[in-house]
């Protein structure tokens, strides 16, 4: 590897090819110029060798040298010398490897309309030589130049096609590598999107109620700050799963660093304590015989359930939700639906249907603890946990998914409020555990 990697090795490696060319160039010249002068000729078939038709040769074989950066300048010369060649009597044959190397060259190196117009003239030229060919052998020379003419031309095509459809293959490949990073960036921002926003949002929550009732309630402060405590840690927990996930070169995590447990409907329990602790209060009616989920499908049910509450959190904190999970044979369905009681704020619609202007009542007033104001503090904090949406998450649960052929709808429920349902085939199973 060294003595590859040596200055001299890589100049050699940069010139090779042109100096193969030229030592092919002046070989083939010094082979045809041998067989020019030693061929015998007892009956004068042919016209004496003189300098004339060396210099005919060395004009046919040594710019064959350019021919990969000429390839039809190079042919047009090397059969008009050829022809000069031809017309002056000389013996023929010397000459007619340096017209069909030209040939193939150009073949492989110019679109097929420009080739078979070259090997048209060069099929002329080498038919113009076999009036040259030794009695009763001018059938068969004609045979022969005609079938290499056509040898060499689709050798040259083929090479030439062959080229284009490793260039093609190629393009393809960077362009389904470039679609495979760009699926994967989706699946980052997605994973960040579910993961950050459910959390961030319940820490904004229970940031405001901490903060409204630090002096007046330290229970509740105090139950709000473990509430960011230990969303916090979840995010952490949720981000370390996905670093584990997206990990490239395959390596295992560091030892003591136990692997996080992967979110799913298993966890739904988690997920609704965590959200009623930041005020939201929230049903969950499961139907059906429950069974393992493939984790892909899991997941994505857990995810949108995620996406559906965090938005109702931020954009109507004191509606009453409900999470319902249908186990079909053959799906799963899951919808999230809220009685509309909030600020009309929506990430995607969510929480829109409220009536207008009702204010959502603070979680510390529904446990009888916060005196005074707080349906306006509960505002003021809803409105701080709801900055502009973008969409993001319902185009997130949309992708999700789709991976797995499944649909979710997310529209204003006829009866008020907002509905957000998922849809997801699930493969049959010979077993169901309950």
């Amino acid at each position: 590897m060294q003595l590859l990697a040596h200055p001299a090795m890589i100049r050699i490696r940069t010139r090779g090819p042109a100096l193969a060319e030229i030592a092919y160039a002046v070989g083939s010249l010094w082979i045809s110029a041998s067989m020019l002068h030693n061929w015998p000729d007892p009956q004068g078939y042919w016209r004496d060798t003189d300098s004339t038709a060396y210099a005919l040769l060395a004009a046919v074989y040594l710019p064959l040298v350019l021919r990969r950066r000429f390839p039809v300048p190079v042919l047009t010369g090397t059969g008009a010398c050829v022809a000069a060649y031809f017309t002056l009597g000389y013996y023929h044959v010397p000459a007619v490897c340096g017209v069909l190397l030209a040939l193939y060259t150009a073949a492989s190196l110019c679109p097929r309309p420009v080739s078979v117009r070259c090997a048209a003239a060069s099929l002329v030229v080498l038919l113009w030589g076999t009036r040259l060919a030794e009695p009763g052998i001018g059938p068969l020379s004609v045979g022969f130049v005609t079938v290499s003419t056509i040898v060499c031309w689709v050798a040259g095509d083929g090479s030439r096609r062959l080229r284009e459809l490793t260039r093609q293959l190629r393009l393809e490949q960077e362009e389904k590598a470039h679609r495979a990073v760009v699926a994967e960036r989706i699946q980052i921002a997605r994973e960040l999107h579910d993961v950050i926003a459910h959390h961030v949002s319940v820490i904004s929550v229970q940031t405001g109620l901490a903060g409204y009732v630090f002096t007046s309630d330290p229970p509740t402060a105090r139950r709000a700050l473990d509430t960011i405590g230990s969303s916090a840690g979840e995010a952490l927990a949720e981000m370390r799963r996905m670093l584990v996930v997206l990990r490239e070169d395959g390596t295992a995590a560091p030892a003591g660093d136990p692997a996080p447990e992967v979110s799913g409907l298993g966890r739904l329990d988690e997920l609704v304590r965590r959200v009623g602790e930041a005020g939201l209060p929230v049903d969950v009616t499961v139907t059906g015989t429950a069974y393992a989920l493939p984790p892909g499908i899991d997941l994505c049910a857990y995810r949108v359930v995620q996406e559906a509450l965090t938005n109702v959190l931020k954009h109507a904190p004191a509606a009453h939700t409900t999470v319902r999970v249908d186990y079909a044979e053959d799906e799963v369905r899951v919808r999230v639906k809220d009685d509309g009681r909030g600020d009309g704020t929506g990430d995607g619609g969510q929480g829109s249907g409220g009536p207008a202007g009702r204010r959502p009542e603070h979680p510390g007033a529904r446990r009888g603890r916060t005196p005074g104001p707080a349906p306006a503090a509960a505002a003021a904090t809803g409105r701080a946990g709801a900055p502009g949406g973008s969409g993001q998450g319902l185009v997130g649960m949309r992708e999700r998914a789709r991976i797995y052929h499944g649909t979710v709808t997310a529209e204003p429920a006829p009866e008020g409020g907002f509905e957000v349902s998922l849809r997801v085939p699930v493969p049959r199973r010979t077993g169901h555990a309950g």
